[in-house]
């Protein structure tokens, strides 16, 4: 959820690993779960479109499952996912970027992908819905202590591991 930039001293991440496809149940059950965060999704798209007549653009792209608004105008890197929507400042989402432990001084190792760091919120949206936004501020808001923000790293770093009190996301 927090805003990231990519790294400049480190050399870009390698490739996201190619994931096998959902099981059927899944990918039934990712309509219900968009319905559920609408109402976040709501407050994304009126950030895109207040970005929108200075240069931001959007488009849907079907591996995050969220609209994805690029080159957003303000801020100064990284990106911010409300339920369904990704909005960044970059003109590439899947771009490298540091952890919140790198960024605190608390990790070494690889950049990860802001693209699949920003997903992994998407599917916490999916689930948690207007829940989320609340428990992600009881969780620290955006801090490398958040433990919605080390389990998007996680899955980052690893494609498993997105859910909140998941092991990895206690590391």
């Amino acid at each position: 959820m927090g805003a990231r930039g990519a790294s400049p001293a480190r050399p870009a991440a390698a490739k996201e690993r190619r994931l096998p496809a959902p099981a059927w149940w899944v990918v039934a059950l990712v309509p219900l779960g968009m319905l559920w965060t609408l109402p976040n999704t709501l407050l994304g798209l009126l950030l895109g479109a207040a970005g929108w007549p200075f240069g931001a653009r959007m488009r849907w792209q079907r591996r995050e499952l969220a609209l994805v608004v690029r080159d957003w105008p303000w801020g100064k890197g990284g990106a911010i996912t409300l339920g369904n929507v990704i909005v960044h400042v970059g003109a590439q989402l899947d771009t490298p970027c540091q952890t919140y432990a790198q960024r605190a001084g608390r990790g070494v190792g690889p950049c990860i992908s802001l693209a699949a760091h920003e997903r992994a919120h998407v599917y916490q949206y999916l689930l948690f819905g207007p829940l989320f936004l609340p428990l992600y501020l009881l969780c620290g808001g955006v801090s490398a202590d958040n433990r919605f923000e080390r389990a998007a790293d996680w899955y980052a770093q690893t494609g498993n591991g997105w859910w909140p009190w998941s092991r990895g996301a206690q590391a």
